[in-house]
């Protein structure tokens, strides 16, 4: 796994959604490598370009995270999917199917073409946030942001663009601010790495919504 890179200082850049050219403004700094807030359906995220081993060890400075935690990946559209994951299991279909866009993440098998340090194993944390502006901002960057919460690791997440500021100032590069997030709990995760599903993290989604699909026995 890659090395930490020297932990970065900016002069974060405050940026409101209904400015104009605001998701184009944003979506520079990460095609220049650098890591920036913005909103989705569930909690303010944080976030690089997927496939840039730098930027994303500046996302794990810029957190204080774990370099043994992964760090999810947000996807603008499902025809992205084959990028970032090397195989979909039968029954992650069923669950993308149902609940994407949504608050509910994968764990499948990640691609190759993955960077090392994204994930401490053969596996990759995927979602498709249902938050316009995050769609059209991950779409401006190229499609797949490696994203975790907007918070230092360990504290609360961030669930409004100034509590988001205020905890990562200086730490990223912008904010993009579309006032309160319309929930306030992190996604369910489920990992498709084992011989059954396994929730990983309880959410909005529940076991009993996704044993009614089939994803679970019931």
């Amino acid at each position: 796994m890659e090395n930490r890179t020297a932990a970065a200082s900016y002069h974060t850049r405050h940026i409101l959604v209904h400015e104009a050219n605001a998701i184009a403004e944003t979506a520079v700094y990460l095609l220049q490598g650098e890591p920036v807030v913005f909103p989705t359906d569930t909690v303010y995220g944080v976030g690089v370009d997927a496939f840039n081993a730098a930027a994303i060890l500046k996302l794990f400075d810029g957190k204080q995270r774990p370099l043994d935690k992964g760090i999810p990946i947000l996807l603008a559209d499902l025809s992205d999917i084959e990028k970032v994951a090397a195989t979909i299991p039968a029954a992650a279909q069923t669950a993308i199917e149902a609940f994407w866009p949504g608050p509910l993440t994968i764990i499948v098998p990640k691609h190759p073409s993955l960077p090392d340090c994204i994930s401490p194993n053969e596996g990759i944390a995927l979602r498709i946030p249902d938050n316009d502006a995050a769609r059209a901002l991950i779409r401006a960057a190229g499609g797949a942001l490696a994203t975790s919460s907007a918070n230092l690791s360990g504290q609360p997440p961030a669930c409004d663009g100034l509590t988001a500021l205020t905890a990562l100032q200086g730490s990223v590069a912008a904010v993009l601010d579309d006032g309160p997030t319309p929930g306030n709990t992190p996604s369910t995760i489920i990992t498709f790495l084992t011989p059954q599903p396994t929730i990983v993290r309880e959410g909005p989604i529940t076991k009993t919504q996704l044993s009614q699909l089939g994803v679970f026995p019931l």
